[in-house]
């Protein structure tokens, strides 16, 4: 397995004082275009794919386990335990692909109007380049597992048809957010795992220091495009927004990974319906996106009730 070194990235993802700071948008757009230009990775080169799949480590940390914590959980065999985690991981990243090729088209949909001389613009474009490599990546890594391709239920896919053509301003990046943030979360601790695959861990690690520049460029974005915004586009965005968050959350775990695992399928749906350590960890997750939402007018009003039966808030 091939091993990437990733040094601290924590000045690259989020704003130094106040959430809601921004630097001046060409200024950022320079900044991390030279991080990028200083720690990008090709994972077909840098991810061992042929290297062997240890048959007692988890796809994922345990704890961040739809049913871990829960009666099921402690009924199950460690080996029903290894395939369940191997596959909540590629669900996982088959949401983080859905959502990925939403965000490419929203970004390219943004500039399109834009000087492609400016920094902004050309990080943009690297930011879609990097999108591109992490689908790859997150694809080659269930395929390696010899695990099926899962994806958000059908008719969610098709309702996002409308959400990815027309979302713009902080309509977009807030959405960026919810998918990003939720995902960088998990793998910080996947990745540091020695329980867990040496595929997921390097596939983490690759991810977690790329979406860092992402990350920051959302966060800076969302608040200048909401910054003027009048009272009805906020209540709309805060609509939207909510409903954006509730399906892509939701859409972690595929019900099927159950069956994947020997489990029944409802058994399991209902523990993971009423398992508090599951929602505490999507709570801890998402708080720093509402966090900043909440701050610049975000997050209320009807969509505060999405947010809580995805246990966001």
């Amino acid at each position: 397995m091939s091993v990437v070194h990733l040094r601290d990235s924590a000045s690259d993802a989020h704003p130094t004082s106040r959430l809601t700071r921004t630097g001046d948008r060409q200024d950022t757009a320079a900044r991390l275009l030279a991080s990028a230009a200083r720690k990008s990775y090709d994972p077909l080169i840098e991810v061992d794919w042929e290297a062997p799949i240890p048959e007692d480590r988890y796809g994922m940390t345990p704890e961040w386990c739809s049913l871990y914590g829960t009666e099921l959980w402690d009924t199950m065999t460690e080996e029903r335990r290894v395939t369940l985690t191997k596959h909540e991981a590629a669900s996982i990243a088959g949401t983080g692909i859905w959502f990925e090729l939403i965000l490419m088209q929203m970004l390219v949909r943004d500039i399109y109007s834009h000087d492609p001389a400016t920094p902004h613009v050309q990080f943009a474009l690297t930011e879609i380049a990097d999108e591109c490599r992490h689908s790859t990546m997150f694809a080659r890594s269930a395929q390696r597992f010899g695990i099926p391709s899962y994806r958000p239920k059908w008719w969610i896919r098709q309702s996002a048809r409308a959400f990815k053509a027309t979302a713009t301003g902080s309509l977009a990046y807030g959405g960026m957010l919810f998918a990003e943030e939720i995902l960088d979360m998990m793998q910080r601790d996947f990745m540091k795992d020695e329980r867990v695959q040496p595929i997921t861990r390097t596939v983490s690690k690759i991810h977690v220091l790329e979406e860092a520049r992402h990350i920051k460029f959302a966060r800076e974005e969302t608040v200048r495009r909401v910054r003027n915004a009048s009272w009805f586009t906020r209540a709309r965005v805060r609509l939207v927004l909510g409903t954006t968050a509730y399906f892509v959350v939701t859409s972690l775990v595929n019900p099927q990974v159950y069956a994947a695992a020997g489990l029944d399928v409802d058994q399991a749906k209902r523990a993971a319906k009423s398992n508090r350590h599951y929602h505490d960890m999507l709570r801890e997750g998402c708080s720093k996106t509402i966090e900043l939402l909440d701050e610049v007018g975000l997050v209320g009003g009807p969509s505060r009730l999405l947010l809580r039966r995805a246990h966001i808030v």
